[in-house]
């Protein structure tokens, strides 16, 4: 399992994009989909929404367990992935490409992020 090495990643198992005129963009590690099996069913936020970092945004239901969503970050959603919402296989299939979930304009600091390496000890520990 490869872990994009320009991607941040939380403890949560989530991921975020460097910042692209202020947005970023976000989604669950290649290890989460893995452990969650075949994803049915994504909730995400709605744009406009506020998210704060550790916090719950959304939902993520597969065949085996449904899990939350949490923000690797402070911002506001400015889009969704209506093509997961369309087909959430994508989180399975693509979780670093097609399968990503919201962009959010970062607001402060992101606290708390680990580097590729550092997400690959600690899901493997």
């Amino acid at each position: 399992m490869s872990n994009p090495q320009q991607l941040r990643y939380s403890k949560e198992h989530e991921w975020l994009s460097g910042a692209e005129d202020g947005v970023s963009t976000v989604g669950i590690t290649e290890h989460a989909a893995n452990a969650l099996g075949d994803v049915v069913f994504v909730q995400l936020p709605e744009v406009g929404d506020t998210v704060a970092a550790g916090e719950t945004c959304g939902e993520l239901e597969s065949t085996k367990s449904v899990s939350d969503l949490y923000s690797p970050v402070d911002g506001e959603i400015t889009e969704i992935n209506e093509d997961v919402v369309n087909d959430p296989s994508l989180v399975n299939s693509a979780p670093f490409e097609g399968g990503w979930l919201f962009k959010v304009r970062v607001t402060g600091e992101p606290a708390d992020l680990l580097s590729a390496d550092e997400y690959t000890a600690f899901s493997a520990g």
